[in-house]
């Protein structure tokens, strides 16, 4: 089969009569006396196109028998003059010439068959929800930001670095980690004998990795400006719309950089994401406005055009402290900043996108660098409004003896963490670095309210089925 220009070309053609050719699935078809009208989407727009078989070509019963056969999900084949349509709100519509029914979806079987399903119920339907309005829209965002991330970095000269995805050492410290092995768990079991992992493939515990940030630090202290783009694994029995159990993250590291380069590369970044979204996703930026997130344009448009605000975290709390406001979770220096606290902050407080810094060191990771304080570590979150925290970083702690002792502080294992203390023994330098969870950022630039609804297939508790 030769590639034939997708329905969004199609659509952005002056209808002059010319000979076109489609292929797509049925969205609709609706029959009249004297006409058949076939909506179709290929899944390269969120708008179908209207195909039209005319009373003249209805005479022929081979054509009527197919067509009898042909409903919503079936693919096809179609080929007609694209013509000027009379309908009000689109441009064009194919006068049908040939019609080939390639793939059909029975009726009385395709689940797909109403117009509005409910996410719960889609969710369900992983294998077939993409062909929904919504999930095309969420997928083609989805794709957009990808290659945008890419954009980004490569024109700032960064680096691209694979990561492992099989790890010994954990990025955060918090051992929510899934485990690798290809020991026979259920001989262990029957046995009830002790684990000996000489044994194992690695020859250690092994685990999916949480983040890929330490690995890509290594290559920092040699390209300068590195980023990594991957998957993410963390085995935390969260059953909330914000946490998965798989999922990506874009992790950026630069060496020579100190806390302040690190927030003028974050805000950059999310203004730049933001951009793109608005300018080359318009049309499902639209339809996420419509039917899922009211004022989500006007809400992304600001923090597009708004320079960031800055506060400390010490500020922050003293903030959250004196409002006259009932929240949830009552804050206090030393408490993590829950959402509705970070809302309140954007929100609230600034009316915009703020950067709020230097966090208590014992609520952030090891690898932070310790301010002059004592009490706090160069760390930095980014907030937006209506979401709250979307972007976590920090300049890292290059002095190799504040680093061991954070670590005996800790309890963490030095021999782990040999290699990574190596990069301090060895050129040490200054550096910065944060993350971004990739569906989080679909979230907030969909303006969708449940994580699982921005990843193709959701891995959560008890959900692997796809």
């Amino acid at each position: 089969m030769t590639l034939l220009p997708t329905i969004k070309q199609l659509l952005a053609m002056e209808p002059i009569g010319q000979e076109v050719t489609i292929r797509g699935w049925v969205r609709t078809k609706r029959e009249t006396k004297q006409s058949t009208f076939i909506e179709v989407n290929d899944g390269s727009c969120l708008s179908n196109i209207q195909c039209v078989v005319e009373s003249a070509l209805l005479e022929n019963e081979a054509l009527k028998s197919m067509l009898a056969r042909i409903a919503t999900g079936a693919s096809v084949e179609i080929a007609g003059k694209l013509v000027p349509s009379p309908a009000k709100g689109q441009k064009a519509e194919v006068s049908v010439i040939r019609v080939k029914l390639i793939g059909e979806a029975p009726a009385d079987r395709y689940p797909l068959q109403k117009k509005a399903h409910s996410l719960e119920f889609l969710r369900e339907l992983a294998h077939l929800r993409v062909r929904t309005n919504t999930f095309g829209a969420v997928a083609r965002v989805r794709n957009r930001m990808a290659f945008a991330i890419h954009q980004f970095f490569q024109e700032h000269g960064f680096y691209y670095v694979h990561t492992p995805i099989i790890t010994a050492s954990d990025a955060e410290g918090a051992g929510a980690m899934f485990q690798v092995t290809t020991l026979d768990l259920d001989a262990l079991a029957k046995s009830g004998g002790p684990v000996d992992y000489d044994k194992d493939f690695f020859g250690k515990r092994a685990y999916l990795t949480v983040s890929g940030q330490l690995n890509v630090e290594t290559y920092c202290q040699a390209l300068s400006r590195v980023y990594t783009f991957g998957p993410t694994f963390r085995a935390e029995n969260s059953n909330t719309t914000r946490h998965l159990a798989e999922f990506w993250m874009i992790e950026p590291e630069m060496a020579f950089a100190e806390l302040s380069d690190n927030i003028a590369l974050a805000t950059e970044f999310i203004q730049y994401l933001v951009a793109v979204a608005l300018k080359d996703c318009a049309e499902d930026i639209a339809f996420f406005d419509e039917r899922i997130q009211p004022g989500l344009r006007e809400s992304l448009e600001k923090v597009a055009q708004t320079p960031f605000a800055h506060m400390t975290y010490t500020d922050a709390v003293r903030e959250l402290e004196s409002a006259n406001t009932q929240f949830e979770f009552k804050p206090y220096w030393g408490c993590d900043l829950q959402s509705e606290h970070e809302k309140y902050l954007t929100e609230k407080v600034v009316g915009g996108p703020v950067v709020v810094t230097d966090y208590p060191k014992e609520i952030k990771a090891f690898y932070m660098k310790q301010n002059e304080d004592g009490k706090t570590v160069a760390a930095m979150d980014v907030l937006v409004p209506r979401f709250g925290e979307i972007i976590g970083g920090s300049e890292r702690e290059w002095r190799l003896d504040v680093l061991e002792k954070r670590i005996e502080e800790l309890g963490l294992s030095k021999e782990v963490y040999s290699w990574y203390l190596d990069l301090r023994r060895f050129g040490s330098t200054p550096h910065s670095g944060f993350g971004l969870g990739f569906e989080r950022l679909l979230l907030y630039v969909t303006g969708m309210t449940n994580i699982r609804d921005v990843i193709p297939f959701p891995r959560a508790p008890r959900q692997a089925e796809f």
